[in-house]
């Protein structure tokens, strides 16, 4: 009986989440779990770029590339975009997000701002915000810290009522409060920003978590919240601590970097990131955070002014979380060797001096132990330097740092990339190109008859549509006693702006940070004529002091010099589609739809049914044939797209889509477009993404695999130590041919190669032996299977590019 009382009471336990809090503190060193000192790794997944069904494959994969930690923003206006009413929904559910963590082991870093920037729009704050009186947002204003510690507040609690702080059991082990305020506390007058600064702490803390709190870019972050760093080189950049009781912390390591409308993704290597990372664990960092691990997608009108719909695309885990390489293998290898420093990192002495002119060395030194971590570092970005550690010669790539985890052999080198490159494909699996299949409908031009809201003023957009819709409809109506051409001239402050003069479509312009104008000769009627204006946002400002002070919109009309700014205007918010929302089944059956006859208009709808393609591979829309509007499946937005607009290398900058499998039905889903310009639809196509080759570079002066083990790392200099090309499909693929294989000094890269000078004609037969129809192979240099050596005395390299099927 007492045995099956005590199971009875632990399966009790279980099912109420009964469990040890964790003691989460920290010191001048590193944050403390449970009284260990920790060095973490932490990787941004936003719950809201992608799905729920996506969430466990996105947690795994950065647990296996080396992370500790996720971290996430909490969406302010996603939840209560109005005010009162609370949305944690699908891909709101912030809790299952964060027990999805826990259930993986990982802790999380919770974000909580409440202004977050993030690309988002209007930063994260719900434009309700915008029309309380007398609010003054992020300063010592009452009305903005009431409703700050509200939300706050609900946010905290909605954590500890599911045990989700670490000192309730839970994986919360960081809460942030605010976010890089420090740009903009010098605009608030009378000290009104540093106020704020520690009236924010001084609430967070007052909020008893049980964790720390921290503050980014914020050197002024008061006691006992953690200022840390965001940037590309926190290692170079950052101030420091301010108090030597604090951690070193990284919140934002940017793996890549916004990107608006108009202009070329931002590449930053695998080498470069590296690097930076070592370089600030070397100066006594123990907190680094990549920004975005996983970008995803800013689904439906989420994304802030001209940002793209894809986020954060390069991330290691890229828009459709597949694992971009050789940059998430390369972190992976860098996380390992790190960690075989771990024991002198944390409790060892410090040291460092230098090697060279550009060149240092940070030592770490356990005090009784004889533990011994060293980190050489090259600064230069040129050339090699040789330099001397511990009466050791040690020869450094330019822009370099090699870690040492004994303080006599190198585990790893920033700049020495092992791990395979991948490249990613789409496959068209469906052809919209049936005029058949294809509906339209043209967006009705509204009147100023037809306008219930009217003003005797140019009201602003942003004011007015608080929000709800990136198109605001500005309409007037006027008398003339004969046919007139006239020249309408139109300036905007907004985004995009349609002109409509009679019905008839009169002129297009768009502009960026500035004001921009539109000019156009238009013909005037004797009588009545109509001027519909249409104002168009991409996305609300992000960031900023007085947020709530920004406009835009229309700012003066003038046709032949004459002033319309103060006649009586009408306004209508919002497109009449977007308010029957025709991109729904039921909103579909509210208007009568078209036969498309390959003509296209300017404001017209789109619509068509198709089935999802089998498989498991992401999929995409290529929407390259288009202009600008926004897309909808199944009713649900999957964002705005641009096209027309293009970079510098005169190319969109994004023309994928992305349609998550979970947004999609086996058969008859709804497709809509709303077309602003005069995209084709009947060229759209759906494509299924997967990653279709897998290359490997690796000379015989590479480093091998980091290997651990309980014993630490295996230095013996046999084979098992030796570099070697790793290749490895995705899942449901093998290695199906082998596009390209040379022992020997093959020139270029795994994006451009070519056979050098050197090379050993059995190579491909070689590695084909090797290789076809496995999932994964590796060949190690040298390796007894290329049987003799196609150049002696000179140093050698295997270069492998393979497709996968």
């Amino acid at each position: 009986m007492l045995g099956l009382f005590w199971l009875v009471f632990l399966a009790a336990a279980a099912a109420c989440g009964c469990c040890h809090g964790r003691n989460v503190t920290y010191d001048g060193r590193s944050l403390i779990i449970d009284g260990q000192h920790k060095v973490l790794f932490s990787g941004s997944i936003h719950y809201p770029r992608s799905t729920p069904e996506m969430w466990p494959s996105l947690i795994a994969k950065a647990k296996q590339g080396g992370i500790d930690v996720i971290q996430t923003y909490v969406f302010w206006n996603l939840h209560e975009s109005q005010q009162g009413q609370y949305d944690f929904s699908g891909r709101r559910d912030i809790v299952r997000f964060i027990k999805d963590v826990q259930a993986h082991g990982l802790y999380v870093c919770l974000r909580i701002g409440p202004f977050i920037q993030s690309e988002w729009t209007y930063g994260g704050l719900p434009f309700w915000l915008h029309d309380v009186p007398g609010i003054v947002f992020r300063s010592d204003n009452g009305p903005f810290k009431y409703h700050m510690q509200k939300w706050v507040t609900k946010v905290v609690n909605m954590m500890k009522s599911e045990r989700l702080y670490a000192s309730q059991g839970g994986p919360i082990i960081l809460s942030q409060i605010e976010n890089e305020y420090q740009r903009i506390e010098s605009a608030f007058p009378d000290e009104k920003g540093s106020r704020y600064v520690h009236w924010a702490a001084g609430m967070a803390v007052g909020l008893k978590t049980g964790v720390p709190w921290i503050m980014c870019s914020q050197q002024d972050a008061p006691d006992p919240v953690i200022n840390a760093c965001n940037g590309f080189q926190c290692g170079v950049k950052f101030e420091g601590p301010n108090s030597p009781n604090k951690p070193s912390m990284w919140t934002e390591n940017w793996t890549s970097f916004l990107q608006r409308y108009g202009q070329e993704v931002f590449l930053r290597s695998a080498t470069d990131i590296a690097f930076h990372v070592a370089l600030f664990i070397a100066k006594n960092g123990s907190y680094v955070n990549y920004y975005m691990y996983h970008g995803g997608t800013n689904f439906g009108r989420t994304a802030a002014a001209y940002i793209i719909t894809s986020y954060y695309d390069q991330a290691p885990l890229d828009e459709y979380g597949l694992i971009r390489q050789p940059l998430w293998g390369h972190l992976k290898e860098l996380h390992a060797a790190i960690r075989l420093c771990t024991k002198p990192l944390l409790s060892g002495a410090y040291e460092t001096y230098s090697s060279g002119k550009l060149q240092d060395a940070y030592v770490f030194k356990g005090k009784s132990s004889g533990d011994c971590a060293a980190f050489l570092v090259n600064s230069d970005n040129t050339t090699n330097a040789r330099v001397r550690f511990q009466n050791v010669s040690f020869e450094l790539p330019p822009m370099s740092i090699s870690i040492l985890p004994d303080c006599k052999n190198v585990a790893f080198n920033t700049a020495k990339v092992s791990t395979q490159y991948n490249t990613r494909s789409m496959t068209v699996r469906h052809k919209f190109d049936s005029t058949g299949r294809w509906e339209e409908y043209k967006e009705p031009i509204p009147t100023f008859s037809k306008t219930k809201l009217r003003a005797k003023n140019l009201l602003d957009h942003m004011s007015t549509t608080k929000d709800t819709s990136d198109h605001l409809w500005y309409t007037l109506s006027f008398q003339l006693d004969s046919d007139a051409q006239a020249v309408l001239s139109v300036t905007s402050d907004a985004h995009v702006l349609h002109s409509f003069v009679n019905g008839a479509y009169t002129g297009y312009a768009y502009g960026g940070k500035k004001n921009f104008e539109l000019n156009n000769t238009v013909h005037l009627n004797n009588g009545t004529n109509n001027i519909s204006l249409l104002s168009v946002m991409v996305g609300f400002p992000d960031s900023g002091a007085y947020l709530e002070h920004k406009t835009a919109g229309i700012q003066s009309v003038t046709i032949q010099n004459e002033d319309l700014n103060n006649y009586q205007w009408g306004y209508q918010v919002g497109l009449s589609g977007e308010s029957s929302r025709i991109f729904t089944e039921h909103g579909s059956n509210k208007v009568q739809w078209n036969r498309f006859h390959g003509i296209h208009h300017r404001l017209t709808w789109y619509k068509t049914l198709f089935d999802a393609p089998g498989g498991n591979d992401p999929l995409a829309l290529n929407l390259g044939s288009m202009g600008k509007g926004e897309v909808w499946v199944n009713g649900q937005s999957i964002g705005r797209y641009w096209v027309s607009l293009h970079t510098p290398e005169l190319r969109p900058s994004q023309t994928w889509y992305n349609i998550p499998r979970p947004f999609l039905k086996p058969t008859g889903n709804l497709l809509v477009l709303l077309e602003e310009e005069y995209g084709d639809p009947l060229r759209i196509t759906l494509g299924s993404i997967s990653i279709s080759k897998v290359c490997g570079h690796v000379s015989e002066s590479h480093l091998p695999p980091v290997m651990q083990s309980q014993s630490g790392v295996n230095y013996n200099k046999d084979l098992a130590r030796r570099p070697k090309v790793q290749l490895h499909c995705p899942p449901e693929r093998n290695i199906s041919r082998i596009l390209f294989a040379s022992f020997g000094t093959p020139s270029g890269d795994c994006n451009n190669y070519a056979i050098g000078n050197c090379h050993l004609s059995s190579s491909r037969a070689i590695v084909e032996k090797a290789c076809l129809g496995k999932k994964k192979c590796s060949i190690r240099l040298p390796d007894q299977a290329f049987g003799r050596d196609p150049c002696p005395g000179i140093p050698k390299t295997l270069l492998i590019d393979a497709q996968c099927t």
